[in-house]
């Protein structure tokens, strides 16, 4: 990897509807090569994906909490499963298995505190290897980025 490609992934990854054309005359390259150059870095899964960044707010998801989840039991089993449940959630965002005072840490958007609360009742309270879980409400939504470079 270059600076051309570090220059294209900058670019690509504030805005991944940029054109190759758009991308060729920041970075100096033509639009063919800076094309190659793309092929090349999702082929190698330097570009892992390209999403859009939803507003959720304007979708009626207009609460953000972050919750430290502490499992009863650490075995790979058990890891696997509680991961297969956040995974498989759609209010979860985000999902760290993480080290320190909580094994996992989540960022979810709900729509209000009840659908938190059913969240919990399904994925907390009824889940035997959960030990405990603290909540924190998010009051703003200061930096939300995937930036890396």
């Amino acid at each position: 990897m270059d600076d051309k490609d570090l220059s294209i992934l900058r670019l690509v990854q504030s805005n991944a509807r940029l054109t190759a054309e758009a991308i060729s005359q920041d970075v100096g390259l033509s639009p063919p090569a800076v094309q190659k150059r793309l092929k090349k870095l999702r082929d190698e899964g330097v570009i892992e994906r390209e999403i859009a960044v939803l507003s959720p707010a304007k979708l009626g998801r207009e609460m953000t909490i972050i919750v430290e989840v502490l499992l009863e039991r650490e075995n790979r089993e058990r890891l696997d499963a509680f991961k297969r449940k956040m995974r498989a959630a759609p209010c979860v965002q985000q999902c760290y298995y993480t080290t320190g005072e909580a094994d996992f840490l989540l960022v979810l958007t709900v729509k209000d505190i009840k659908e938190y609360e059913a969240f919990t009742q399904t994925h907390f309270f009824d889940e035997s290897n959960v030990s405990r879980f603290r909540t924190s409400v998010v009051m703003d939504r200061v930096k939300t980025s995937l930036d890396i470079l």
